[in-house]
């Protein structure tokens, strides 16, 4: 597989993870339909700053890891494809549906980038899971861990702005569709989780 072709399956990757309805893109939401664009976009910069620290953590760990304990890199990627299979049947196995989105208790914009950065960073399931995508991703046969990373990381930020700018922009239809859809957020769910296996096979045959 090139360096092309691995870029674009982790690029298929992240817009599954983010176009899952989540807390992230409910607190966008939340914020956007109580204070407007200008919080939707605030909270969506806060949790594009913990997107871009989780990207930094990831190469962080996976450099040292692969040169100073190449057996456990190894290893970590073999239990990532395995976490990666096991998000994947549970995503598949779950009905994913979104209740009535309740009011985010926000007064400016700071405070709602501040907490879109601190949600984001605060979650340690964030942690594991890329801990479990990343060696998949982050090889040394690419070139330097960092180059990558930073190729990711603003894929990443950029993938975040894309979606969650959008659902800021258009709040009302998009908790509209959310609300009373779900159908559609079940399939969403679904494909994410069938994504997840497929890349989790790709990635171990590999």
């Amino acid at each position: 597989m090139t360096y092309t072709e691995n870029l674009w399956l982790f690029v298929i990757l992240l817009f599954g993870i983010i176009i899952v309805p989540g807390m992230d893109m409910l607190f966008v939401l939340a914020n956007s339909l109580t204070g407007g664009r200008r919080a939707g976009l605030a909270a969506t910069g806060g949790i594009m700053v913990g997107g871009a620290f989780h990207t930094a953590f990831g190469a962080i760990s996976v450099g040292l890891l692969s040169r100073l304990a190449p057996s456990v890199f190894t290893a970590l990627l073999f239990a990532g494809a395995a976490y990666m299979v096991w998000i994947g049947i549970t995503l598949l196995r779950s009905s994913i549906t979104v209740g009535a989105i309740g009011a985010a208790e926000t007064h400016s914009l700071w405070i709602a980038f501040r907490q879109g950065a601190v949600t984001c960073l605060l979650n340690p399931k964030a942690y594991l899971f890329i801990l479990a995508v990343y060696p998949q991703f982050l090889l040394p046969q690419y070139g330097a861990i960092w180059t990558q990373a930073l190729v990711m990381g603003v894929l990443t930020v950029l993938m975040q702005l894309g979606i969650y700018g959008g659902l800021a922009f258009a709040a009302g239809s998009s908790r509209a569709f959310l609300v009373s859809s779900p159908r559609a957020t079940m399939l969403i769910g679904r494909s994410a989780g069938l994504l997840f296996i497929t890349i989790a096979i790709l990635t171990v045959l590999r």
